[in-house]
């Protein structure tokens, strides 16, 4: 490789991680870091929760966006893969938040075109938090995904993996925050 293509590379990237350094995502249900409540936790596989998900807003997208992609994961579920609690995209350019209760499974919080995929609790719609009982806390990952294309094109019955390959081949930012929880 060229010093030039690899000089041309970095500044690309420079570029692309400055446009996102003031993309951020906050929620006015919960607060970074903190446990989640009985309202994010699944009901059904032995928990008894609300199942709502909790509202959230986020500014300081990359100029480019022209779309945006929600994802809720657990890195600490017992799979190998972790476990995808919402998957959300082809959420319009011009979104800034959802409200609590989007991800319902009917999708009538979501902005028009918004679309709810599959998550590995087998169907569309958020599905709270539901670690196994005597487990450490799991952490739970909010992200919104900016992304550089108007609608990822992935088949109604897609996984979450399809899904999150299509957002990493197209996003130009990402903010996160981290909330817990867990089952004695």
């Amino acid at each position: 490789m060229s010093s030039r293509f690899i000089v041309a590379t970095l500044l690309l990237a420079g570029t692309a991680a400055a446009q996102a350094a003031g993309f951020t995502l906050a929620s006015p249900t919960i607060k970074p870091g903190s446990m989640l409540t009985d309202a994010q936790v699944f009901k059904g596989f032995g928990c008894e929760g609300k199942n709502i998900s909790p509202a959230l807003k986020w500014s300081g997208a990359p100029k480019d966006t022209k779309s945006f992609a929600v994802t809720v994961y657990d890195p600490d579920a017992p799979t190998g893969s972790g476990w995808w609690h919402w998957v959300v995209f082809n959420i319009p350019a011009t979104a800034t938040e959802l409200p609590e209760g989007a991800g319902a499974a009917d999708g009538k919080g979501l902005p028009a075109g918004a679309v709810q995929g599959r998550t590995d609790f087998g169907a569309p719609g958020f599905g709270g938090a539901c670690p196994p009982k005597g487990d450490k806390p799991h952490r739970y990952i909010f992200t919104v995904h900016a992304l550089k294309t108007d609608k990822i094109e992935v088949p109604a019955d897609a996984s979450a993996a399809l899904v999150g390959f299509m957002l990493n081949a197209n996003r130009l930012g990402k903010a996160s925050f981290e909330a817990k929880y867990g089952r004695k």
